[in-house]
């Protein structure tokens, strides 16, 4: 059963990719390799000007699988999450993340790695991989490109959600609506008068000159922090106490190694 719907929208000159797992729309395998699939379509699609990602329900994602993250499943996990960033990346169509709810952890990282992030007021947005021990990859390499270290730092080290208000004002988030009605009428008015009168494929050459320096990073770094997180991280007590203490319900112990 796939975990995402995919429709085209605006005479097909826009892709809408609904996450949706009936629960909180975890970022699990099964969605990855749905999204992956998607992505492939998208790049035989000549004439797509946007993909956009929202979640089904009240919420855009809680984050990515926190089962999957445990020691014997990190690495396949870590390496399946980071192709999406960079299938994302090569595809080079111009990306949308539309916000509602809770968009927390590899959500959030997904969201920060497309072009334009959308939300409503109920929007709360979050790293809180180090209340677990862990650490975000694509958000460290993502946030400071986006908002700088200051802000990324506090993001990163404190764990700590914030809302919608907070994120335009820091440069993360490009509008705020009242609520989801708004949002989508705001995004649609967006699509039709900026978007749809331009070329499809100016824009794919405008997304890889943007990101020139970005891209490089993303590649570049990316596949080191893959290397400090399995290899390094997950070699740590505290890093799987505070990942099993999450799965067994209870306040980690940590030892501090």
């Amino acid at each position: 059963m796939r975990k995402i719907k995919v429709n085209y929208l605006f005479d097909n000159a826009v892709a809408q990719v609904i996450l949706d797992d009936g629960k909180g729309n975890v970022l699990d395998s099964v969605m990855m390799e749905d999204i992956m699939q998607a992505l492939g379509e998208f790049s035989n699609r000549d004439s797509l000007k946007l993909i956009i990602f929202e979640g089904a329900g009240k919420h855009f994602s809680f984050g990515a699988s926190v089962e999957e993250h445990v020691k014997e499943k990190a690495g396949q996990m870590i390496s399946s999450f980071h192709k999406m960033f960079l299938a994302l990346r090569d595809l080079a169509i111009p990306t949308m993340a539309k916000i509602t709810g809770q968009c927390l952890g590899g959500g959030m990282e997904l969201a920060i790695m497309c072009n334009f992030l959308y939300t409503d007021k109920t929007a709360k947005l979050g790293q809180p991989e180090i209340v677990l021990g862990v650490f975000p990859p694509p958000a460290s390499v993502i946030l400071p490109e986006k908002i700088g270290l200051a802000r990324a730092e506090d993001i990163i080290l404190t764990g700590r959600t914030f809302g919608a208000e907070e994120g335009k004002a820091m440069g993360l988030i490009n509008d705020v609506y009242e609520d989801r009605a708004a949002l989508e009428a705001g995004v649609n008015g967006f699509i039709e008068s900026i978007l749809l009168p331009k070329s499809a494929a100016s824009l794919r050459y405008a997304v890889r000159s943007s990101r020139a320096a970005f891209n490089h990073n993303l590649g570049q770094y990316l596949a080191e922090l893959e290397q400090l997180y399995v290899y390094d991280l997950m070699n740590t007590h505290d890093a799987n106490e505070g990942i099993n203490s999450f799965l067994e319900k209870r306040k980690p112990v940590w030892q501090n190694k």
